[in-house]
């Protein structure tokens, strides 16, 4: 028989999970009668404090109530089954990775549900009306989405997809639903720059505050590419940065942020000093390379400091 459900894979001592009868290896199907698929399912009905849970145990289902009051539920479940990207990008970094490394190092991923959790990129050509209704109905805000240009037809060169849908449907649909979203633009020096960059911030800025900011990050080549796409120089450096900080100050006048913001390469590639790091906000993207420097020589003139 084929159940539904998310398997437990550890259960915290003395949590509400364990004290109610919850067991390692037990399948949750359903919580206050909502089917369980995933690990975002259960985030999002396990938030009550009286929970109804209906769980398989050796081809038996058992049904526990479980009091929990404001407590975590103490329960890890198995990881989901990741949705892979089928997107051929002229720049993807996997198809730049040299051969023999571990398996794991070329899977490209394409998942709504890790852009929610992990803040992975994702560039939402495979999602179905289904995925959008349950993106609404769980409201799995912020995502983090890759976009690189927003005319369709540069944007599919770029993504090696000439069947992706125009980005900036797929991002209205996401608007519609006020659902926030960090994006980025991978700059190929040739292709997504100049005026495709400014048609790019304008479109996005459109959908402001939704899109809550915008990276430009340039591309990362190594000696396995093969597309024949362009490094970012000096000199592309020095333009993007002269066309991007135009509009993060345009940006900070209209609304206090500058929405727009240069990854560190691009000050390095150019020989420049960083800016002041109010001009990246709280930070929205500095996993992903953006401010990340600043801050840290912030921090580390803050601590020289204090220690003397």
């Amino acid at each position: 028989m084929i159940h539904r459900g998310v398997r437990i894979e550890c259960i915290k001592p003395q949590s509400s999970a364990q004290r109610a009868g919850l067991k390692e290896g037990d399948i949750i199907l359903s919580i206050n009668r909502h089917s369980i698929k995933d690990i975002l399912d259960l985030m999002y009905y396990s938030d009550e404090n009286v929970l109804k849970v209906t769980v398989l145990r050796e081809n038996k289902k058992h049904t526990y109530i479980i009091e929990k009051y404001y407590e975590p539920l103490g329960i890890e479940v198995e990881p989901f089954r990741i949705k892979r990207c089928r997107n051929k990008c002229l720049f993807c970094f996997v198809e730049q990775l040299s051969k023999g490394l571990r398996k794991s190092l070329y899977v490209k991923d394409e998942d709504y549900r890790a852009s929610f959790l992990y803040g992975n990129y994702i560039t939402l050509t495979n999602l179905k009306n289904e995925d959008y209704n349950r993106i609404k109905k769980l409201f799995l805000s912020p995502l983090y989405i890759s976009v690189h240009a927003t005319d369709t037809e540069v944007r599919n060169q770029l993504l090696g997809n000439y069947e992706a849908p125009p980005i900036l449907i797929e991002l209205k649909k996401l608007a519609k639903n006020k659902i926030r979203m960090h994006t980025q633009i991978v700059l190929c020096p040739g292709i997504n720059d100049g005026d495709v960059l400014e048609k790019t911030i304008l479109d996005l800025y459109k959908f402001y505050p939704y899109v809550s900011s915008i990276a430009v990050v340039p591309v990362g080549l190594t000696k396995y590419h093969k597309n024949n796409l362009k490094p970012v120089t000096k000199i592309k450096a020095e333009e993007v940065i002269n066309l991007v900080e135009a509009f993060q100050n345009r940006f900070k006048k209209k609304h206090g942020i500058a929405i727009v913001y240069l990854a560190d390469e691009f000050y390095i590639k150019a020989q420049k000093n960083f800016p002041q790091s109010s001009i990246y906000d709280d930070f929205p993207q500095i996993e992903n390379g953006v401010g990340m420097v600043p801050l840290f020589i912030k921090e580390a003139k803050k601590n020289k400091h204090s220690s003397i």
